[in-house]
């Protein structure tokens, strides 16, 4: 039974006490407060242990302590630190915002999170800035939780989370890629080629390329992790030749690796119009194009695909939220491209039809 939460001073913020009863007697004391303290995760619990901030009588210094029966447990809680990230007034598409999370529509070229070579002007940055004090802390550190990455140069939906139980909810949902039912996203490319069936998956495990560390690569037997995607065939743009055919794809995950897209669609032939990573021979692709569709093909300045829906369950009122993005305007100039023009019929060929 939770007994009380207290303010305490400046560093701590609060004090949560735990009353364990006979049934609790011998559970690990980190899983078992996790279990009892809402939005709190083991880790978070962990991390306090670790710290000295947990105590039944005296400071407890193992996660892995029993519980005993009628003890009073005290959990204290610091104040959020800082993150030390500095936030950043970017323009940010906000689709949908409360008090526990933000959904995101990325323009392509914005990196997710800070790293080496990209210290500022990512999208943390930006939600730093933008939620200020409503960043409550995740894991005991004031910054936005990140449960779900889009490369730079793709566009499309993302749900961040502002609060340590939002963002342990979330992680829940997402590391069950849909299996159930809580959580949906669907994704869509230009890809090179026309695909054998309407719609199949790729199966096929993905780790890092061995000759170049930078990139991932379908693997062979059991190494590297499961990857499994989806696709649907949505439209058909026929070329000049047949090189140039382009087909538009929905995907849906049922893994989230990195660059899991981009490296199946690669490994079956089809790899995603402007991937400067995994699209190989695309000069020779483009040369098959309609005139009218080369010049826009050839300055996308990021690979086709876009993080076009997400659903998922709100992870504190239990609502199902939806949402959707549209194209682009550089991926829907592309589409429009890419239709074959209709020339009207000439005498000649109309003679020649007449024969």
């Amino acid at each position: 039974m939770v007994l009380s939460t207290v303010p305490i001073d400046e560093k701590i913020s609060s004090i949560i006490e735990v009353l364990a009863g006979p049934e609790d007697a011998g559970q690990r004391l980190d899983r078992w407060l996790a279990s009892k303290i809402e939005g709190m995760s083991r880790a978070r619990i962990q991390t306090l242990i670790r710290d000295g901030l947990v105590a039944a009588g005296q400071t407890i210094g193992e996660a892995r302590t029993p519980v005993k029966s009628g003890a009073t447990y005290t959990v204290r809680l610091p104040e959020a630190e800082e993150t030390g990230v500095a936030g950043e007034a970017l323009p940010l598409d906000v689709v949908y915002e409360d008090d526990d999370l933000i959904v995101i529509d990325k323009p392509a070229g914005l990196v997710v999170h800070p790293s080496a070579g990209h210290e500022t002007g990512t999208l943390v940055n930006a939600l730093i800035a933008h939620c200020g004090d409503s960043l409550s802390g995740i894991g005991g550190v004031k910054r936005p939780g990140i449960v779900h990455r889009l490369d730079k140069d793709t566009s499309g939906l993302l749900v961040v989370a502002k609060t340590d139980e939002a963002h342990q909810g979330l992680a829940e949902q997402f590391q069950s890629h849909g299996r159930d039912g809580r959580l949906h996203r669907s994704y869509l490319a230009y890809v090179w080629g026309r695909l054998p069936l309407p719609s199949g998956s790729v199966d096929a495990r993905l780790g890092r390329s061995r000759a170049n560390r930078m990139k991932i690569a379908v693997t062979r037997g059991e190494a590297g992790r499961s990857a499994k995607t989806h696709y649907e065939v949505l439209d058909v743009f026929p070329g000049e030749k047949p090189a140039g055919d382009v087909s538009l794809l929905r995907l849906v995950l049922e893994t989230g690796r990195t660059h899991q897209i981009r490296v199946h669609l690669a490994h079956i032939g089809h790899p995603v119009l402007g991937d400067p990573t995994y699209g190989a021979g695309f000069k020779t692709r483009l040369a098959a194009l309609h005139e009218g569709a080369k010049d826009v093909a050839s300055s996308l300045t990021r690979q086709a695909l876009h993080a076009a829906a997400l659903e998922f369950e709100h992870p504190i009122s239990g609502k199902k939220l939806r949402f959707s993005s549209k194209l682009p305007s550089d991926l829907e100039r592309l589409g429009e491209a890419l239709k074959p023009t209709r020339r009207e019929p000439t005498e000649k060929s109309t003679r020649r039809r007449s024969k």
